[in-house]
This record gives structure tokens, sequence and C-alpha cells, in this order.
């Protein structure tokens, strides 16, 4: 018996099969095969290494003497394999299957395959064949279960199975969930292997489930109420199966604000964020919406990759179409819904897909992850222009621990902000009121160019809020542009401030008849008190007679190393710009030598740009000249 085996043979385990029980047998592997074996496993796919595992085989066998296995073939050929010219050669004149063919003509072999195609081509040709059915990958299950669900209980949210390792489960209610072993003893990779197979294959075949997501060492399968994700080498380091499952199911009456939240929601289509931590019950909130809006006769869609809310049939689940989100609000505008449940907002061009739904009258809900009920809001800033926050989202529901935990209402008003005084200073501000009481809770307004949130329930007096700091930097950087010695600034509220300067600076400050220290107040709508060093109580220079001063510690809430940038920043003609395109929307601390230099939101093209000649860019360019480190710090 002599076989010359085409990639699909060796990929399906056909050649050892076949060859085991013969006497004598001649394996003749064209290298092209090697070559694109070679190229599947570089790109990740599974069927490579199955392959590569099959031409192990054969060589076992060839050593115990019951086979021999001959390679043939341009070993030019195979390098332009190996080095990812597969496609070329197989669109060009040496077409990978007429070479394997030539090979079995010149050698006089059966060409063996299960690629029925190549089949009929080589009949055609007369050369003989053998062709053996595909193997199947997995085998769907007969009962219609999965092995995975007999980990699972009344109280089993999620089973994590991982080769070598001890099966473990995520158990218990919602906001009092355990991580803990669910079995005595690691699972080995074969069983692993059969129950990924089993997934993928079950998957395909019943109408209980689909493949979501099929790439190179990953699959996302849903299956009934269950999301399984299957990873496997090289992606992952092991095959790991999890496999997620809603514990609950809930309606809207069964939360706080229900009937308000009904009002509101009925009232007219709204653009509502559903923020919360991991595991908090957003999505289980987000079906619950979408089911009360179906039955008050709302037609209803959802937009999620990969699809796992779990809802009636009369809610038609929308995936991104051809990997885009964008395309598939496309299609919903022509289909028209009343409201669309967009699970996972997370990148800005989620947020920006939200938004133009939103602003084409379409009702949005969103799920967002966020740790407070603000944060939500603050993922829209640099994503969403600042004036047109309130048109694409009016309400944000905070999940905790599965209940509504905060329910805020977003307004717009022109009005002076909160901690400025002056009526000249007026400028449209975002209104974030709690929902229950009606009374602000937050404030977010452009001051000197950024974007500032400020907080209204009364922090610690301890505590420095952004707009403070940005007040005292402001009030400093005027300061010393006129003083010539040390400046420290103290804020004593919200419209007043001690300036404490060098005796001998004294006058320059405050300048004949105040006159100068007038026109710095009636810049900043800050009354100002000026004094020397000597007067100041804290007895500590720089530290602004708070212990919050620009070069202090204290002034920095996050000083993380793991956390910390180091960038390069770009002087042009008009501008200084700091580069930080992984962080849109993001407000920020840029220092130099870790002093503090000034807080900045990063723009939605990803920079932050200080025009020239302003007192930050001085600052700015001071320490780039002294060639000082530039870092970029997250507040």
């Amino acid at each position: 018996m002599k076989v010359v085996p085409d990639t699909s043979a060796v990929v399906d385990g056909r050649v050892s099969e076949r060859v085991e029980s013969a006497e004598t047998a001649t394996v003749v592997v064209p290298e092209v095969v090697v070559g694109e074996l070679e190229s599947q496993a570089n790109d990740g796919r599974e069927t490579g290494w199955d392959g590569l595992e099959e031409l192990q085989q054969l060589a076992s066998l060839a050593d115990a003497g019951n086979v021999d296995v001959q390679y043939v073939g341009d070993g030019n050929t195979q390098n332009e394999l190996t080095n990812g010219d597969a496609a070329s050669i197989r669109d060009g004149p040496a077409d990978i299957d007429a070479i394997i063919r030539d090979v079995a003509d010149v050698e006089n072999a059966t060409l063996l395959t299960s690629d029925v195609v190549q089949s009929e081509v080589a009949k055609a040709k007369g050369i003989t064949v053998e062709y053996v059915e595909p193997r199947p990958r997995g085998t769907a299950s007969t009962s219609g279960d999965l092995a995975v669900e007999d980990f699972f209980d009344e109280q089993t949210m999620s089973v994590h199975l991982k080769t070598d390792t001890i099966p473990k489960a995520k158990r218990g209610a919602i906001g009092d969930m355990h991580y803990q072993q669910i079995a005595e003893s690691p699972t080995d990779e074969p069983t692993m292997k059969q129950w990924a197979d089993d997934i993928e294959a079950t998957a395909r075949s019943s109408s209980d489930g689909f493949v979501e997501l099929s790439e190179s060492g990953m699959k996302i399968v849903q299956f009934r109420d269950y999301r399984i994700a299957v990873a496997r080498p090289p992606f992952a380091d092991g095959i790991e199966i999890t496999a997620v499952r809603p514990i609950v199911k809930t309606e809207l009456d069964d939360y706080e604000f229900a009937d308000d939240l009904r009002e509101r929601l009925e009232a007219k289509q709204r653009g509502v964020l559903i923020s919360g931590s991991p595991g908090a019950g957003k999505s289980t909130f987000a079906q619950a919406v979408a089911e009360f809006l179906t039955d008050s006769d709302y037609a209803v869609k959802t937009m999620e990759k990969p699809r796992d809310l779990q809802v009636g049939s009369d809610v038609t689940q929308y995936t991104a179409l051809g990997g885009d989100m964008a395309k598939t609000a496309d299609s919903l505008l022509l289909v028209r819904p009343d409201y669309t449940i967009y699970d996972e907002v997370r990148k800005t061009k989620d947020f920006s897909v939200f938004a133009d739904m939103r602003l084409a009258g379409v009702g949005m809900v969103g799920v967002v992850h966020a740790t407070e009920a603000i944060d939500a809001l603050q993922r829209l800033v640099g994503r969403v222009e600042l004036g047109m926050i309130p048109q694409v989202v009016d309400t944000v529901v905070y999940i905790e621990d599965g209940h509504v935990e905060t329910v805020y209402d977003v307004t717009t008003e022109v009005k002076v902000p909160e901690g400025l005084a002056a009526e000249d200073l007026a400028r449209p501000v975002i209104q974030i009121s709690d929902f229950e009481t009606d009374i602000p809770a937050y404030e977010i307004y452009t001051f000197n160019r950024q974007v500032i949130t400020v907080p209204l329930d009364g922090e610690s007096s301890n505590e420095e809020t952004g707009v403070g700091r940005l007040a005292r930097q402001e009030i400093e950087r005027e300061i010393r542009s006129i003083a010539r010695g040390h400046v420290d600034v103290e804020l004593k509220g919200q419209n007043d401030a001690i300036v404490y300067v060098e005796e001998d600076d004294i006058s320059y400050v405050i300048g004949k008849g105040g006159g100068r220290i007038a026109d710095v107040e009636d810049r900043l709508g800050i009354d100002i008190d000026v004094r020397t060093h000597e007067e100041n109580s804290s007895n500590h220079r720089g530290d602004g007679g708070s212990s919050q001063g620009t070069a202090s510690s204290d002034s920095n809430p996050r000083d993380t190393a793991d956390d910390t940038m180091t960038v390069t920043p770009e002087v042009t003609s008009r501008h200084v710009v700091v580069r930080l395109d992984e962080h849109v929307g993001e407000t920020v601390e840029i220092r130099a030598d870790n002093e503090y230099l000034f807080t900045a939101t990063v723009g939605r093209g990803g920079d932050i740009q200080v025009s020239r000649g302003s007192a930050i860019a001085d600052d700015l360019e001071t320490a780039i000249d002294r060639r000082a480190q530039i870092t970029v710090h997250p507040t």
C-alpha cells in the first residue's frame, strides 16, 4: 500500500487510521502539506495543531517499523507557506491541491483525501483516489445537554474549567458571590478537549444554540441560557471553558423607584445609562426594562456582542454586523425601533454609536461598567460634545448588589457654576440631580478650557475638589505673574482665598490703590486676601496652608507607579500637545519631575492641547526646556 495524503486527510487523522493495520505501507507526504499545517498552526488555527499531531503519530508508527514515511517536494514552496504566503500560492500556478495530485501521480500512489472536490478532480485526471468522509470536529450531545451543565446548581452563576486545574464556580446571591472549588481533582486535557469540541458541535447543530464568535483560539457559544467561552492554545496557555448563566430573572416592579421609572420611560423615548460594577446585576435590570417596554407596546431591539440578554422572543437581538456595531445601528434605523438596549457600551466607538442613535430619535438604554453612578456620565466626557450629553443621556441608573442604588436626572442650565461667583462667568452647566429628591448632586462644566465635575454633596473639608484644585492653580499662576518670590494659596471657601507672598512683594501684588489685585479678582470671580508667609499659620512653604500645595503629595489623590505614563509633549506654533490616544475622555494630572502642573481631560482626538502663551503652557515649556520628566497620572 502506498498513499499520498492531502491536508484534509492529515488534519482528520485518517492517515494513521488507514495504514496502522496494514502489513506494509508507505506514506508519501508532500512538503506543501507540512507547510500548510505549519502556517495554520502559526495562525493559531486548531486544524494546524491537529495535523501536526497526526504527522507525529505517523513518525511513531515509522519508528515502530510498521510504516515507511517519506517527505517529498520543493522546500522553497514550504518556506513560502510558512512565511504566510499560502493564500498567494493557492491562487497561483503552484496550487497546493494540484501539487499534491501531481505527487500522487508521479509516485503512482493512492491519493487519500477527505475533500470531495479534490477527490473528484483526481478521478477526472485518472489518479487513483480514496475518499474518506470528513470527521466532524466534536460530537454533538445526543441528549441535547452539555457536560458543563452538571456543574451548575440554582446558586451557580458561572463555572470555570481549565486543563490540569480543579473546576471552580461562582456561587451565591447577587452581591454575595464566592469563587469556590466544585470538584476534588483537576480536569485532564483529553476531557477538556472533548468538552470543548462537544460544546461547539452541539451549538452548531442544535436549534437552542449558535456560535456567537469564532476566532482562532476563541469561540463564544450561546446555548439556551448559557454563554460559554472556549479558549484554546496558543491564544490561551491551555484549554479553558467559562460558562455563565443568569441566576435570577426580574421584573421592573421588583426594583425601587419602579413606579417613577415606568412613568419616566413611558413619557417619551429616553437616553438611559444602566451602570454598576461587574456582577452587580446591570444586565438583569436591563432585561427587566426590555420586558417592561415590550409589554408597554414599544418596539424593542437589542445590540449585543455577544448576545446573552435573556429576553422574550418579541425582542430581536442583534449583534455586530460584519463585526461593526455602527453597521448594526444603520440597519436598526431602517427597522425603526422605539427603544434599543445596547449591552456593554465600553469603547469610544460604542459611545459614538449610542449617541448617534439617540440623537436620531431612538430611545436608548446602555449598559456601562462604572464603580459610581457619576462615572457613567464621566465616560461620555470627551467622547460626546459636552453640551450634547443631556440630549444623549437624561437618566443614569446605578445598580449595586442587584438593587437600584441611585437614579440621576441629567439636565442643562445656564448659570454661574458652583464654586464661582462673578455673574459674567455664567455658562451652560450640566446638572446631575438625585431623581428621588431633585437635589443637585453634581455639576459638569468647562472652566479655562477644561472639563470640571463638581460634587455638590458636601465633601470633607480636608479633601480638595477638582474645581478647588483648579481654582487654586489659577490663582497661584496669576499671582506668580506679578510677584517675584514664592507664592502659596489657601482656599477659604467657594469664593474666597488667601494668597501668601514675600513681604517685599505685597505692594507689587496689591498694586496702586489695590487695582492690580482687583483685576485678578474680577478675572477669576474670587475674593483674594494678600498676606505674607509669616502670617501663614501652617508654616509650610508650598502647601497652600492646607497641606494641599502643587508640589505636595497630598494634592495628588493617586500616585501609583503602575498608573504613571511618561510622555514627550510636542510644541507646535500654537499649542503644546500631549498625546494620549488610549485615554480619550479620561481626566488626568500632568506633572514635571512629579511636581503638579495641571489637570485636564483628554479630548476626542486623543490629546491634550494647551495654548501657547497661557500660564499652563509656559510652565510646561519651562519644564521641557529643563529636561524634566513629564508624566501623566489618572485622577
